[in-house]
């Protein structure tokens, strides 16, 4: 769907453009050009004029266009005869350096992303080398047995629904194996869910700030995000007000709710037990389904976490709570396999429409999963050690480099939510994108441009990755100039 951008919309699109001492047109070109890379500015989108934009912006229309000559001599915007200026991507023999959705890329693939650029922007562990081969191995010698059939089905195979009904139901989530749909990942379980359940012009209430595709997911199906703000405790980890979520439920009257309460992406906190059944009361009240991403329960570092917030969801007829899970953070993003836990009849809705989608998930896959699965109480503690080594590794190097940031420390997941002290974190991506640093910015975790003060950093690398990433970081710091206006003066 096109989309179009008057003056006004486009500038609160751009936020707070306070320079780093460059000319006004290379500061308002990147900015186009980050808000294209981390999603919050859509491909496709037609812009304002050269006059407009100058206008609404109180600047020369010389500074825009030297801007926007700038942007399509980069491959980011193209005007079309007629019908004026548009957002694009660069090509593959651009010069300039490519944008990215987001989304986790290879440094080797068809992303552009160089050998040398350290990606910060993504949150995904390496996968465990020895435990994804002893499963390919088992996965292979189990095959046979299924290549008599036909290969479909849409529920996934019997064998890989059982050992995840039976992992959740350790967990504390009684789950059946026809409790259990196996998808293409926990985001395609989302999306599954989104199609069958929402309707254009629905509202969804999210957490503020939250994982960003799945505010993308609402926009896509033309629903409406409602952010719920979390609160925050004493040592500044995220907090979930009940309070807050019940009001957000009766005056919004959402089709459904998407919550992250396990190491919260992106500030990592943990809904505690109180909370969840406050939570699923208040949806029981409202008859709001709840959307639960549980992919990052198994990586506590701390201590266990509560059981699944659909562990309090226990009387008959009430709003379905609905599980997302994966095997994405806990071993590696490249097994597409994911699940969706939710009652029978919702199951049943999500896979009529599921049947015209994708039919069902790779058999070879599938197989590959449930041999990671059974051996995964064996893999877990040995990533959770690296992880925690990794994350207060990374704490005592900001807390060196940069001691004007904060960031509580989580008790698990992959990445820490830093607070700058000021809101430059889009021109502070802007600047590290020169030393060779890929960052998502702040806002690109909430609605309406908030989060410019705080910055996503994943711990997932090795420690010396994180050393480089943090000098690299100080760096880009160095010249981004918190006190500045914004760098906006007619080029002549």
């Amino acid at each position: 769907m096109e989309q179009q951008l008057n003056g006004s919309a486009f500038v609160r699109h751009l936020g707070d453009l306070a320079g780093d001492g460059r000319a006004g047109y290379a500061a308002l070109a990147d900015r186009v050009r980050t808000l294209l890379s981390d999603g919050r500015l859509a491909v496709g989108t037609r812009v304002p004029s050269e006059r407009e934009l100058a206008a609404a912006l109180g600047i020369g229309r010389g500074t825009v266009a030297a801007a926007y000559d700038d942007l399509r001599g980069s491959g980011h915007l193209a005007r079309r005869r007629g019908s004026g200026t548009w957002t694009t991507l660069p090509s593959e023999g651009s010069s300039s350096t490519p944008v990215v959705p987001f989304a986790p890329t290879s440094a080797a693939g068809p992303s552009g992303i160089a050998p040398d650029v350290i990606d910060l922007a993504h949150a995904a562990p390496a996968a465990p080398a020895e435990a994804m081969a002893r499963a390919g191995r088992e996965a292979l010698a189990e095959l046979p047995g299924h290549l008599v059939g036909p290969g479909y089905d849409l529920l996934g195979l019997p064998v890989l629904r059982g050992l995840v009904a039976d992992r959740l139901t350790a967990q504390g989530l009684p789950t059946a194996p026809d409790e259990v749909m196996v998808t293409a990942g926990s985001q395609h379980a989302h999306a599954l869910v989104v199609r069958a359940l929402v309707r254009p012009g629905d509202r969804v209430l999210l957490e503020q700030p939250t994982y960003p595709n799945a505010i993308d997911l609402v926009r896509h199906v033309s629903a409406r995000p409602v952010p719920m703000a979390l609160d925050r405790d004493a040592v500044g980890r995220a907090r979930w007000d009940v309070a807050a979520f019940a009001a957000g439920l009766r005056a919004s009257a959402p089709a459904l709710a998407y919550l992250v309460p396990d190491h919260h992406n992106p500030t990592g906190g943990v809904m505690d037990a109180a909370a969840r059944e406050g939570v699923v009361a208040a949806a029981r009240r409202h008859g709001v389904p709840l959307v639960v991403d549980d992919c990052l329960r198994d990586l506590w570092l701390t201590e266990p976490v509560p059981p699944p917030l659909g562990a309090w969801a226990t009387m008959p007829g009430e709003a379905p709570v609905l599980t997302l899970g994966s095997l994405s953070k806990s071993v590696w993003g490249g097994v597409r396999i994911g699940w969706l836990r939710g009652p029978r009849a919702v199951l049943r809705r999500v896979a009529t429409s599921r049947a015209s989608d994708d039919i069902a998930s790779p058999v070879l896959e599938q197989l590959v999963a449930a041999a990671l699965l059974r051996g995964i109480d064996d893999l877990l503690p040995e990533r959770r050690a690296t992880m925690a080594a990794r994350r207060d590794h990374l704490l005592g190097a900001l807390a060196r480099t940069l001691p004007e940031w904060t960031a509580p420390r989580p008790s698990g997941g992959l990445s820490l939510w830093v607070d700058l002290g000021a809101p430059r974190s889009s021109v502070l991506v802007e600047a590290a994108a020169r030393q060779g640093l890929h960052l998502a910015a702040g806002p690109r975790f909430g609605t309406g441009g908030a989060f410019e003060g705080f910055l996503r950093v994943p711990y997932t690398h090795p420690v010396d990755v994180l050393d480089d990433a943090v000098v690299r970081l100080a760096a880009a710091w160095r010249t981004v100039d918190a006190g500045s206006p914004a760098m906006l003066s007619p080029v002549v």
